[in-house]
């Protein structure tokens, strides 16, 4: 490292592993026991930073884009899961050095490995919200039925029709000689028809109708209130306050 990494610099710093992946944000910087130089850092992971996963620092250098370690995202995901509570046991210790590949320091004098601390020894207070869980429900909105029923309406059709009619032709008779015609009555019959319409009536298929469900989607906006947690910081010792 060019220079020694202060550990203030180094909080809600961003993480980038050797293949420009960004792993998260800085939570916490752990010392050595040791050296009192920053060794490990918490990065919050998951959904809101929920989670925190421990990287070494060793072979690590900052610039404009933040702390560039020298392991691998997939590497950061698969390591143990500690809790960041302020101080590392040996055997969280040695579960680090062990997945990440790195040597295990020598213990130190009174017989205990040299351990982590938190670079930040403050009185510690934890700040919740809460958040709308929004999700789906099916619910019943209504009752479709499909029926058919019988209405009775008048119809009119144009149909054409034939009939026979009389007609009387005359003509004269010419060259009327070699015969007399008598005088008396006489009659004749014609059968005259006509045609008229016969209403029949059939049933005939003409439209086939089903009832089919389609699922439709569509955005709703829902709102609810929320509570969350505010900080206050009151007291009269304001010497040794921050602004």
């Amino acid at each position: 490292m060019a220079r020694t990494m202060q550990p203030e610099e180094l909080i809600d710093s961003a993480v980038v592993d050797p293949d420009g992946n960004k792993l998260g944000k800085v939570g916490n910087v752990y010392l050595a026991d040791a050296t009192h130089q920053p060794e490990w850092i918490t990065v919050k992971t998951g959904l809101f930073g929920t989670k925190e996963s421990f990287v070494p620092l060793s072979g690590a250098h900052t610039d404009s884009d933040g702390v560039h370690v020298q392991v691998g995202k997939d590497r950061v995901s698969d390591a143990p899961r500690i809790d960041a509570d302020g101080h590392l046991s040996p055997e969280e210790s040695s579960q680090l050095y062990q997945h990440y590949g790195l040597p295990v320091p020598r213990t130190s004098p009174d017989g205990r490995m040299g351990r982590g601390k938190a670079a930040r020894d403050d009185r510690a207070m934890t700040r919740s919200e809460e958040r709308l869980d929004v999700g789906t429900e099916q619910v019943e909105t209504g009752h479709v039925r499909l029926r058919k029923y019988v209405v009775t309406e008048e119809q009119q059709v144009t149909v054409p029709v034939r009939h026979e009619e009389v007609r009387v032709e005359r003509e004269p008779v010419t060259g009327g000689r070699g015969g007399q015609a008598e005088i008396g009555e006489a009659e004749q019959d014609m059968v005259l028809h006509a045609e008229k319409p016969v209403v029949r009536k059939e049933t005939v298929p003409v439209e086939r109708a089903r009832l089919r469900k389609e699922t439709v989607s569509d955005e709703q906006t829902v709102s609810g209130k929320v509570r969350k947690e505010q900080f206050e910081v009151t007291g009269d010792d304001r010497e040794h306050r921050r602004p």
